[in-house]
Order: structure tokens, then C-alpha cells, then sequence
């Protein structure tokens, strides 16, 4: 995940960035976050998911004009128009604003982060190497759980794919928890969003499997679900 900041002022800058690290690092989000005084830097390595754009940019650069860009360009980058002029706001149709945020209230931000992630958070492929070496691209969205299995790691899709592939479940629980999996027992790794049901001591999922939360787990493990329900689920 990496989200862009073009904006030529440096104080505004200075707010900007602390404070969507402040959001990653309080939703447990992993991100890249890389902000430029000018959009043409910006343009030379343009692979965002998200971008908080200056409309009214120094040496007479235009965010309008780098938003149509990326569009040219086919990126399926998100952009957030900042502004201080709000009645800017209505040109942005042409370039399929995603926000505007008004300078003046900076807590848009967080609410801009909010949406972005609900819909994009496990919009996310991984590839990994099955016991016979061949890659194997796995998409988190379908991804049911991970159990331990022997010395492998079985990768159970929704569809019921099955994926046998190495690593180690703590690394991979720690690798896919940004990403609305949780760690709910030494052998699971589980996707929140297919929980169906829960008590204190059991989950179940959402083709009918019933997995024993673990005691050392538990705590975090329901720190996590509960969060998950609140931010991201409908």
C-alpha cells in the first residue's frame, strides 16, 4: 500500500503526513507514505493507491492536470483534492474525485482514510511458492484461512481451493494482519470478514467451521474482531 502527498507547501505538508502515519499506526495499516513539493517528481514513480493532491500547485503546475495524467495513464490511483477554495470543487468531475478536503478542517482526513480503506484494504494479491515450487497468486479477498499442516501452510480459499505452500504461521499472521486477518490460534489464521458467529471460546466461520480460540490468543485476537466490525464491516 503506498499513499502519495503532492503539496508544495511545506507546512502543509508537515501536517499531512503525520497525520495519516498517526492513522496507519492507530489501525495497525502497513503503508508506504511519500510526499513531494511538486507534482512532475511525483509523476516519475506514480504507482499510488491513494493521493492527496494540491489543487493550486507552485511554477505553474495544476492538480487537475496530474489527475488527468494518471487517468491518461490508466492508474486506478484514488485522489483526494486538497484545497482551500472549496468552489474548485466542482471540476474535479472530469477527473473522478475520489475526496476534497478543505484545508481548513484537517480531520477530513481521517474520514477520507476511513472510506478508502473499507473498500481497498483486502483489494490485495499475494503470490507465494507451493510445495512443488510453482508460484501460486492468491487474492485476500477469497482467502477463508491459513492452518498450519505438517511442516506446510494449507491456504483455504471460499471457493474451497486448496494451497499447500511453506512458511511459518506466526510471520504469516504478522504479514496478513494489516489486512483484516487475525491470528486466532497457534493452527489458524482466520479472515474476520467470514466470521459468522463467536462466543468466548469459539468461532464460526462462514461455511459452517467451528474453531477454539486460543487462551494466549484470545485477547488479541477479539481486540482485533471487534475493531474489524467497527471500521470496516457493513
Amino acid at each position: 500500500m503506498r499513499i502519495c502527498i503532492v503539496e508544495d507547501e511545506a507546512v502543509w505538508r508537515d501536517k499531512i503526513k503525520p497525520a495519516i502515519e498517526k492513522y496507519c499506526m492507530d489501525k495497525n495499516i502497513s503503508a508506504r507514505i511519500d510526499a513531494y513539493d511538486n507534482g512532475k517528481d511525483f509523476m516519475e514513480n506514480a504507482d499510488a493507491d491513494l493521493l492527496f493532491l494540491d489543487i493550486e500547485l507552485a511554477e505553474g503546475e495544476d492538480g487537475f492536470g496530474i489527475a488527468e495524467k494518471l487517468m491518461d495513464s490508466g492508474s486506478q490511483c484514488k485522489i483526494c483534492f486538497l484545497t482551500s477554495h472549496a468552489e474548485m470543487a466542482r471540476q474535479g468531475y472530469k477527473v473522478n474525485a475520489y475526496r476534497y478536503i478543505d484545508k481548513k478542517y484537517m480531520e477530513e482526513i481521517d474520514e477520507a482514510l476511513d472510506a478508502f480503506f473499507q473498500t481497498k484494504i483486502q483489494e490485495r494479491i499475494i503470490w507465494l511458492k507451493d510445495t512443488a515450487g510453482m508460484q501460486i497468486r492468491i487474492n485476500l479477498c477469497e482467502l477463508l484461512l491459513v492452518e498450519t499442516s505438517g511442516r506446510k501452510l494449507r491456504y483455504l480459499m471460499c471457493d474451497g481451493r486448496t494451497y499447500f505452500c511453506e512458511g511459518r504461521i506466526s510471520e504469516t499472521a504478522q504479514n496478513l494482519s494489516p489486512f483484516g486477518f487475525s491470528y486466532v490460534q497457534r493452527s489458524y489464521i482466520v479472515n474476520l470478514k467470514y466470521i459468522e458467529s463467536l462466543n468466548s471460546h469459539e468461532i464460526m466461520l462462514c461455511n459452517g467451521l467451528k474453531i477454539t480460540i486460543g487462551r494466549v490468543h484470545s485477547r488479541e485476537f477479539k481486540k482485533d474482531f471487534f475493531k474489524w466490525r467497527m471500521l470496516f464491516d457493513d
